[in-house]
């Protein structure tokens, strides 16, 4: 069975890990200084022995070997620190020996002709350290050992292990409680955010977690998680709306097919009186298809599934093709409908139909809300790389307070356009959706019983 650890005890058992490692290896380099201080400490110590017998061998060479003897045998007296030595001539005849030396007559190699040398031996159970060197004096040559017992050294590195190998678990253990303790307070936080996290849902989406107060990586976290909450508040707002609003809007439609034809079928009619029925049926049945394909068109649209096919194309034709059929759309209502179009191609990459069909919810607005004898114009320009169409009409114009909210779904302007107008207020939307995946933008300027203006921009990719 798999062990799944929480993220407070993996992170102790990370810093029990890196602790335990950083005590090891400190309390191996402090060994390992301790043990190269007692050794330059203990060859210092018998480097200075080993001086102070030259220059006593040195100033007595003139005096013969009895006196060489005499002297280091009174020195010997005069050193109570356990300091050993022994001195030969040339011939290898002992001057002096200490007392150990002589009991134990240890091997020692031969000193070195030049520079001295720092060998360890026993002598009478303990370790001494030995320095020995080689020595002229009055043409006589000498060879001379001193000694240090490193025992006091020995034993103090021997505390100092036992110290190590006492404190290393206990501290290790203190610093793993901190550790668990502090790794506790620190995900404190995390936790408060897990429980608000949980008690938020559909009938409490506008709270918010609180933040904390230290400018970290919790802070970035919790805002981060505020702002998303913040997003899908907003993203279930406008699919509440938007359901509403589509039920609102294709309620009516419905109500009017199911009671026409109710009404048509109480009693026989004439033949009159079942097409005039049929007819409303019908009419009512194709702009119900209209308000569904939008409604599909923007449903695919969120779902990220619109399925457009973006290929460079020239905005002129396109353009050109809006005016014809802002043309038709104008003759019906004795509307001047013209176009200012370039003379040298402007390409962009789009979706061929999705333009198409964003210049005709321009196009059909603007008819649609400029009364009988009005102008339209649709033009079109190219400004380095951005192409900039422009959808002008001398309509009803928008009120200022609405030209913010125009683009949302299901939104209609003022009671006056609902009046003289059919339609649920998806047009713009779409617009804006179209523009948008293209990466361009929509705008709109507009002034109360004058005219509105639109404006499409789009990122050109050249010019023939």
């Amino acid at each position: 069975m798999r062990f799944h650890a929480t993220i407070r005890v993996r992170l102790t058992l990370l810093y029990f890990a890196v602790l335990a490692l950083s005590f090891i290896a400190f309390f191996w380099i402090c060994d390992v200084g301790f043990r190269r201080s007692i050794e330059t400490t203990v060859n210092e110590a018998s480097r200075t022995n080993l001086e102070i017998i030259q220059r006593l061998v040195s100033d007595k060479a003139a005096e013969g070997d009895s006196n060489i003897s005499q002297e280091l045998a009174d020195l010997a007296k005069l050193w109570a620190n356990g300091a050993l030595f022994q001195v030969a001539d040339s011939d290898g005849h002992w001057l002096y020996r200490s007392r150990q030396f002589l009991k134990e007559s240890p091997t020692l190699p031969d000193a070195p002709r030049q520079g001295m040398l720092f060998v360890t031996t026993n002598l009478d159970f303990n370790q001494y350290r030995v320095a020995l060197e080689r020595t002229e004096s009055h043409g006589k040559g000498f060879e001379i050992h001193a000694a240090v017992p490193t025992e006091p050294f020995d034993q103090a590195l021997d505390r100092f292990r036992a110290i190590e190998k006492e404190a290393l678990p206990v501290l290790v253990l203190i610093a793993t409680l901190l550790g668990y303790w502090l790794s506790g307070r620190s995900l404190a936080p995390v936790n408060r955010i897990i429980t608000t996290a949980r008690e938020i849902g559909v009938e409490n989406l506008s709270r918010r977690l609180d933040v904390p107060r230290p400018h970290d990586e919790l802070r970035r976290l919790t805002e981060t998680l505020n702002a998303m909450l913040a997003r899908i508040e907003a993203s279930f707002r406008r699919i509440t709306q938007f359901t509403a609003d589509a039920s609102h809007d294709l309620r009516t439609p419905l109500a009017v097919i199911r009671t026409t034809a109710e009404i048509a079928l109480r009693k026989n009619r004439s033949d009159q009186e079942y097409r005039e029925a049929l007819a409303r049926i019908l009419e009512t049945s194709v702009e119900t298809s209209g308000l569904l394909e939008n409604l599909l068109t923007l449903a695919r649209a969120d779902a990220g599934a619109a399925g457009l096919e973006m290929h460079p194309l020239d905005l002129v034709s396109h353009v050109r093709k809006a005016q014809e059929r802002g043309s038709i759309l104008a003759a019906t209502k004795s509307l001047s409908f013209t176009s200012q179009l370039p003379e040298l191609n402007v390409m962009v990459r789009a979706d061929a139909i999705a333009i198409d069909r964003l210049l005709l919810i321009l196009v059909d607005n603007a008819v649609k809300y400029t009364p009988t004898g009005g102008r339209c114009e649709i033009a079109l320009t190219a400004c380095g790389k951005e192409a900039h169409i422009r959808v002008k009409d001398t309509g009803i114009g928008i009120e200022a307070s609405e030209l913010e909210s125009i683009f949302e779904r299901f939104h209609r302007a003022d009671k006056v356009r609902t009046r003289q107008t059919a339609g649920a207020g998806l047009g713009l939307a779409i617009a804006r959706w179209i523009a948008s995946v293209h990466g361009g933008s929509i705008t709109a300027e507009s002034t109360a019983g004058v005219g509105s203006t639109f404006h499409v921009r789009l990122p050109a990719i050249g010019a023939a």
